[in-house]
């Protein structure tokens, strides 16, 4: 994926506060491209309170006024819609849509299109994209900020660009190796032991106790370290134990 060939284009957008947390919602997600398309408000000083950190991004917009000047160099093109269509139109949720856009910029430009505060896209803009964009919402309530819209989108986008940097398994990000089955099996004497010391198991009728307890310690994954750490507590419980039974 290259993000320097994706462009956030927002049409005839009314109030500038929204086209500044815009900005905010792109830089968190490192998009740096922003076209606007006539918007109705801007520049305002609204726009870059709200923009914070990310006036770099106001500063760099362009500002056109139709949208066929802003992805007039485009070869794949996203529209965001609410609304079903009479004529059904390619129609994915943003993470389904990301996978095509980052897949399409590493050789095209790309333009994810954001419309109108109260009425979104056109069908007339609808009609140039290749594909439409639908974010789910819950039934009750399904209006979503302009800025908000913007930052799922291009949060699905940045997790598609992270994912090779992050760690791909527990393994990779953990400061210490996971036990070994040996050394699990070791520890689990170990306990059997200590808790027989302390009178908390019966050997003569143990019940399911261990059964459960390596359930519990097989679930959380115990690293050497942490090992370690709970058979030195065995142990010093097992010395305080004899001490106890001396003393007696």
């Amino acid at each position: 994926m290259n993000t320097d060939n994706i462009r956030i284009v927002l049409v005839n957008t009314s109030h500038p506060g929204n086209i500044g947390g815009v900005a905010r919602a792109m830089k968190n997600m490192g998009l740096t491209r922003l076209y606007l398309v006539a918007p109705r408000d801007y520049p305002n000083e609204q726009a870059e309170w709200r923009a914070v950190s990310a006036k770099d991004i106001l500063d760099t917009a362009i500002i056109v006024p139709t949208l066929e000047d802003a992805i007039t160099d485009c070869q794949f093109v996203v529209g965001t819609s609410a609304r079903e269509r009479r004529i059904p139109w390619p129609l994915l949720d943003a993470r389904q849509c990301a996978g095509r856009m980052a897949q399409a910029s590493s050789q095209e430009q790309v333009a994810v299109l954001f419309g109108r505060e109260d009425r979104g896209l056109t069908n007339e803009e609808l009609r140039v994209c290749n594909l439409h964009l639908n974010i789910p919402t819950s039934g009750a309530y399904s209006s979503l900020n302009l800025a908000m819209a913007v930052q799922i989108v291009a949060y699905e986008l940045h997790m598609l660009r992270s994912s090779v940097e992050l760690p791909v398994n527990e393994l990779e990000q953990w400061d210490s190796p996971f036990a070994s089955q040996g050394n699990m099996e070791h520890f689990y004497q170990h306990l059997e032991e200590t808790l027989i010391d302390v009178e908390f198991l019966d050997p003569t009728a143990p019940r399911q106790l261990m059964s459960r307890l390596r359930r519990l310690y097989t679930r959380v994954r115990l690293d050497e370290m942490e090992l370690n750490i709970l058979r030195g507590v065995l142990s010093e419980t097992q010395k305080w134990v004899k001490r106890a039974r001396k003393r007696s």
